[in-house]
């Protein structure tokens, strides 16, 4: 049981429930109807005792209070080796200034992702003489944590919101939006919370894994459309939706991935309620939906 996964935030930015929405989901997760989950993050473990963190989101403080094996374990004695981001989205780097307790861990990420933390001074607060920045290139192993080791890889994406340009590339493969392959006790792992399609490197890339994190963020692409809650189709924000011919539903099939569970759903995302038929097509399908607090053993 070393080598362990714990979801901090099942969520996609914003959360449920989002701070400023109404829809459905938003108001049952209000009302307890549904459980509320807090935005994207995972927590990982090689030897069952020092953990490292895949995305530091905006609720990161709160996660931390909740995770009972990341709590303090002396007086600034933390379980925490190191913190690694997969993109500059806001709801992945927003975290990191909560960590800014001078409190030493390395922070992973390719050199592309540290340019866009280095361009914005706010992220200073990370002291720089305890917190150690690493750039890590792609497809090159590196230990992430005592037992565990980890390669970066490139999914199609896009960049973050706030460097779009008017000529968005929504399947940009770089260093802007990346997959993690974990490895420990060999077992194998993979973190993509954020992933446009499946191409034919990495459906190569992930066949026989032990388990699958994925993309989660919309049921269907024209969701956020249909709900009158914006104008983007989840294609245009550089997601794979889990329903439709493209959908990672059907795209999965014949992979034999022991166990699949989505991640980074966004608040209208219908598998949030537990008793939607959505959710169900999706668990008949081999998926587990991604809760808040769900520990995951290879």
């Amino acid at each position: 049981m070393a080598f362990r996964t714990h979801i901090l935030g099942a969520a996609a930015g914003g959360g449920l429930p989002q701070w400023n929405c109404g829809c459905p989901n938003c108001a049952a997760a209000r009302a307890g109807q549904i459980p509320a989950q807090t935005q994207s993050s995972l927590a990982v473990t090689g030897d069952g005792e020092t953990w490292a963190i895949l995305n530091a989101s905006p609720d990161i403080r709160g996660q931390l209070a909740d995770a009972t094996p990341l709590r303090p374990t002396g007086l600034r004695n933390l379980p925490l080796s190191s913190v690694l981001v997969t993109n500059g989205d806001i709801d992945h780097v927003a975290g990191l200034l909560t960590l800014r307790e001078m409190q030493p861990f390395t922070l992973f990420a390719t050199e592309t992702i540290h340019e866009v933390l280095r361009a914005n001074p706010i992220f200073e607060a990370l002291n720089p003489t305890v917190v150690t920045r690493r750039p890590i290139a792609l497809d090159r192993p590196f230990d992430l944590a005592p037992g565990l080791s980890a390669t970066l890889f490139a999914v199609p994406g896009k960049v973050p919101l706030y460097m779009e340009s008017e000529t968005v590339e929504t399947r940009l493969l770089g260093e802007n939006t990346v997959g993690v392959d974990l490895r420990a006790q060999g077992k194998r792992i993979f973190y993509i919370p954020g992933c446009a399609c499946l191409n034919d490197d990495l459906r190569a890339r992930i066949k026989g894994a032990d388990v699958l994190f994925f993309d989660g963020t919309l049921w269907r692409d024209d969701e956020m459309i249909r709900e009158g809650l914006g104008q983007k189709t989840g294609a245009r924000m550089g997601h794979m939706s889990m329903s439709g011919p493209d959908g990672s539903l059907n795209a999965f099939g014949g992979l034999d991935i022991a166990r699949r569970v989505y991640v980074h759903m966004n608040n209208t995302n219908p598998v949030l309620r537990p008793d939607s038929p959505e959710r169900a097509e999706a668990e008949a399908a081999g998926w587990t939906i991604g809760t808040d607090g769900m520990e995951v053993i290879p």
